[in-house]
């Protein structure tokens, strides 16, 4: 939850849909672990409860912050588990223990409501850190005076990451010994933490309308689109919103200057700073390609280092922020030894960096393989800063192709994951680029979309309605 703990677009959900859910009347509260980034302590200390996890005494502490009318976050404390540098792994991968750390979260949540005699209307988990959230409502609360028949809503963030453990997990966690079965928990022999969350929630939700529909076919279910397609009738695709508080070229902090859809003049005075930033050439009128992302297969970079040499040949400059996989990041560093004053590349996790690309770059370039919904694309459409994009997932529901003749549309979009189909939507971008009229029509067209999170927490609304119907 932003800006507590980052490392991709559920940071940024978690922060902004509580917030507009908030903003309309209900009072939201939020959890989270105090994960060793966060300060100690994160908030006002308000007591413990005992968690009855692995064979072990434990308890979680719990720390209580406002963060504005109806709204609260709990920071869950228990330092053997989430006392550490990283939030799900470190340098050496994926923490050994991650089974029992996600386990105890869901467990102490249930544990501090119960304690307390809070009985939400809804819970709402997100991806399979809480997909045992809705298991352990089921197996141990249905006759809590408290907790009895309170319904889950379980967001799929990414399917590509399921929570996979060892079916002798169960015992432990004190779960049955049942629910490694076929119709529970039960993944090829182990026990599937995301299956979890789809199979016992009352509602699932993903974040985007088109990804709702890849997640059933073999191509983008990751193993899991028989159970996703048995949850078809439950299954609602609502698309991210985009905190405009925060991301807004008018009042932005983080800029050189401030600009909008009518005034552009700022945008140039970013892109210069950029630049500079960079180290690389000012050239105004070449254009300057911006990439803000994690560096993984999936977001289709290693296709970006395979095209590398026509790349090169073309008359562009490119920035790279974001951290990921040792070959793709290998095969960018390569950009910049072989043209450092027109390529550059930071490996980490910058925000104030983040905005500076998005209102000093020309195009952004999103060449997914999929992309669940994706938010750089819209931070980047209200920057002016036009996508450049695989036809998948939220891409597909929020760019639309620029047509030069009628003028309408947002970016450029390709179908195929290849290097064909990645260079033609950039030589797209690059020939509207070189029309001045054209272009700054785009950048308006682009700017005066809205994704803003009212219409997506009002889509929220209905899903806990129905949630609470069926429960």
């Amino acid at each position: 939850m932003a800006p507590y703990a980052k490392t991709g677009g559920l940071a940024d959900v978690s922060a902004a849909l509580p917030k507009a859910l908030a903003a309309r009347g209900h009072e939201v509260l939020c959890f989270l672990p105090r994960y060793g980034s966060i300060a100690f302590p994160p908030g006002r200390f308000i007591g413990s409860v005992h968690v009855p996890v692995d064979s072990l005494q434990r308890s979680a502490g719990f720390y209580e912050k406002e963060l504005a009318s109806n709204l609260r976050v709990i920071f869950v404390e228990h330092p053997p588990f989430f006392d550490r540098l990283g939030i799900y792994g470190d340098s050496n991968g994926d923490f050994g223990d991650n089974e029992f750390r996600f386990a105890f979260f869901c467990r102490a949540i249930l544990e501090f409501c119960r304690s307390r005699g809070y009985r939400p209307d809804v819970v709402h988990a997100h991806d399979w850190q809480t997909g045992l959230l809705p298991v352990y409502l089921k197996s141990f609360y249905m006759d809590d005076p408290t907790l009895h028949r309170v319904p889950t809503v379980f967001t799929i963030h990414n399917l590509a990451y399921q929570g996979h453990f060892s079916s002798a997990t169960l015992g432990p966690l004190g779960l049955p010994e049942s629910l490694a079965a076929e119709d529970a928990l039960d993944w090829k022999g182990n026990i599937c933490y995301m299956k979890g969350g789809l199979l016992f929630s009352e509602v699932v939700t993903t974040v985007s309308p088109t990804y709702a529909r890849e997640i059933q076919t073999a191509e983008f279910g990751q193993g899991l689109e028989g159970v996703v397609r048995s949850r078809a009738e439950d299954l609602v695709g609502i698309l991210n919103g985009v905190d405009y508080e925060e991301w807004d070229p008018r009042h932005d902090p983080h800029i050189a200057a401030p600009y909008d859809e009518i005034e552009q003049a700022g945008k140039a005075v970013c892109k210069k700073a950029l630049l500079a930033e960079f180290g690389l050439t000012h050239e105004p009128d070449l254009p300057l390609i911006g990439i803000v992302s994690r560096l993984v297969h999936q977001k289709g970079f290693d296709l970006v280092t395979a095209a590398m040499e026509p790349l090169l040949a073309r008359g562009i400059r490119m920035v790279v922020l974001g951290s990921g996989e040792p070959d793709v990041e290998a095969g960018l560093r390569e950009f910049v030894r072989r043209d450092p004053l027109r390529f550059g590349v930071r490996f980490r996790y910058d925000a104030g960096l983040a905005h500076r690309i998005e209102a000093g770059a020309d195009m952004i370039l999103m060449p997914s393989r999929f992309e669940p919904c994706g938010l750089t694309q819209m931070y980047s459409m209200r920057y002016g800063t036009i996508p450049i994009v695989r036809t998948t997932g939220g891409l597909a529901d929020t760019v639309e192709p620029f047509d030069l003749k009628s003028r309408r549309g947002t970016g450029f979009l390709f179908q195929h994951a290849d290097t064909t189909g990645l260079l033609w939507a950039v030589d797209q971008a690059l020939a509207a680029y070189a029309k001045p009229g054209p272009w700054t029509v785009l950048m308006q067209n682009a700017m005066s979309r809205d994704f803003s999170w009212n219409l997506s927490a009002e889509r929220y609304e209905a899903v806990y309605l129905r949630a609470l119907i069926t429960a």
